[in-house]
């Protein structure tokens, strides 16, 4: 117990920077943003999409419903392609991004949760403690990154997003945002968005999205059923600026 008090990691302060609504009908699942435009899919069996915005807050400009035994997980955008997980399916759909085009599926073993890119390879989260780079043309495995540090086991990991070197991913059914070297897969920092959740009991409530906005250094956050997104800069782990964002 003496090492895990001695390794754990206290919440690093942000600062709010904006925030925007948006319908509460989302049971977000994958968000990015690349300085345009958002895309952006929502979950559940018989209700699942993909969509792309301009303005999160505003119709989507595409959208894309999945069939109903299908249930939309996270995604990402690299080189022109949407990728997207589905939960049980074990079916990772590619997309265009220009136009929401269907390009293709790949097909992997066990559960998709979270999906990012560091430019090169795609990385993946399955719900446990563990992330699997990934070639974004076949989708085979090429590396795995067991997450640890902190004194805690960090299983569930959900949503992911790579900014300023690290991997940054949701925790299901929890507030906080982690940090993770790419490298060994180390915990360096732990985010709480208590603040911002919702005043609600439903159970699916719970922090989930992640979108760097790096013109803005900054990352947008949200969850499922939340009616806003907001732009949060942590203090440290690369976020370090004199320059604030314009709405």
């Amino acid at each position: 117990m003496a090492a895990a008090a001695e390794t754990s990691l206290e919440a690093i302060p942000f600062t709010t920077l904006g925030e925007r609504s948006r319908p509460a009908d989302h049971f977000t699942q994958g968000l990015f943003f690349d300085g345009q435009r958002w895309w952006e899919s929502s979950g559940l069996y018989r209700r699942s999409w993909l969509a792309e915005y301009t303005d999160p807050g505003a119709n989507p400009l595409r959208r894309k419903w999945l069939a109903a035994n299908r249930f939309a997980e996270g995604l990402t955008v690299l080189d022109g392609k949407v990728y997207l997980l589905t939960y049980k399916a074990g079916e990772l759909q590619i997309y265009r991004a220009g136009d929401l085009t269907p390009l293709g599926v790949r097909h992997y073993a066990g559960e998709g949760w979270g999906l990012t890119s560091d430019g090169e390879q795609l990385i993946m989260s399955n719900g446990s403690d563990e992330l699997t780079y990934r070639d974004p043309d076949t989708f085979a495995i090429k590396r795995r990154l067991k997450v640890h540090g902190g004194g805690e086991d960090w299983s569930n990991i959900n949503e992911l997003e790579y900014a300023r070197g690290l991997i940054w991913a949701n925790i299901w059914q929890d507030t906080r945002i982690i940090a993770i070297d790419p490298a060994s897969g180390a915990v360096k920092g732990v985010i709480d968005l208590r603040e911002l959740v919702p005043d609600s009991r439903h159970p699916d409530v719970v922090a989930n999205g992640i979108a760097w906005d790096e013109a803005r250094n900054g990352l947008w956050v949200t969850g499922k059923f939340w009616p806003k997104l907001y732009l949060i800069r942590p203090q440290g782990l690369g976020f370090e600026n004199d320059g604030e964002p314009s709405d």
